[in-house]
């Protein structure tokens, strides 16, 4: 049986390559716990209306910071073979981070939620979806994604799609489990979601050292060329 790995100029080698990233840094599902702990005082009504908004504001975030944040940057002079090196650290990092401590984790996203708690005009945006869903965080993971682009030609549409594929599919995860966020803590509670995030942090780890290694690759080949 060949296990070779899908190439990302495909759609779906795209999709498996950042939906496994995307949901692992946005985390949804702890996510989803402190969404209803922070918002308990709130009617199951208010709460099912704040999930749709914080899904469509996180998609637009995901979206731009896929399509837009890999070309700003080379842009400003940034190759790619080094936007691929600092984005797999990056990754790798953050999941590092995740995989080791998830309870610290769980705390700045309770920092950030701590605001909704107070009876405000408009939360949706700040801060239920910058910082609490999709920080700066989950930005560097979808910028570090976007340096997994084909270098050009007719490849590059076909990565655009799946990874916008994957962040749809994050969105609607956002959106689902937020919604059903009491039946989220009945069927898991605090420990359940620290399980399912050590594990989702491992397989971001390992997206990381791969966008890592396939960057040290492209500069390699680049110098190489040179000489």
């Amino acid at each position: 049986m060949d296990f070779t790995p899908l190439p990302t100029s495909t759609v779906v080698g795209a999709f498996l390559l950042a939906f496994p990233a995307l949901f692992s840094i946005v985390n949804p599902v702890g996510a989803s716990l402190i969404f209803h702990q922070v918002l308990a005082d709130r009617t199951p009504r208010e709460r099912r209306r704040l999930a749709l908004r914080i899904a469509v504001n996180a998609l637009l975030i995901l979206l731009g910071s896929l399509l837009l944040g890999g070309y700003i940057l080379n842009f400003f002079g940034v190759s790619l073979g080094a936007l691929r090196v600092a984005g797999g650290l990056v990754v790798a990092i953050r999941a590092w981070g995740l995989l080791m401590g998830p309870e610290a984790h769980e705390d700045r996203k309770s920092d950030a939620a701590s605001p909704a708690e107070r009876k405000t005009d408009d939360i949706a945006f700040f801060p239920l979806t910058m910082p609490f869903t999709t920080g700066p965080g989950s930005i560097a993971v979808a910028i570090a994604l976007s340096s997994q682009r084909p270098a050009g030609g007719h490849t590059v549409i076909p990565f655009f799609l799946g990874a916008s594929l994957a962040a749809l599919a994050v969105a609607l995860s956002i959106w689902g489990l937020y919604r059903a966020s009491d039946r989220v803590m009945a069927l898991l509670g605090v420990s359940g979601a620290r399980v399912m995030s050590r594990l989702v942090a491992f397989l971001l780890l390992c997206i990381g050292v791969q966008i890592l290694a396939s960057g040290v690759e492209s500069l390699a080949t680049d110098f190489l060329a040179r000489r």
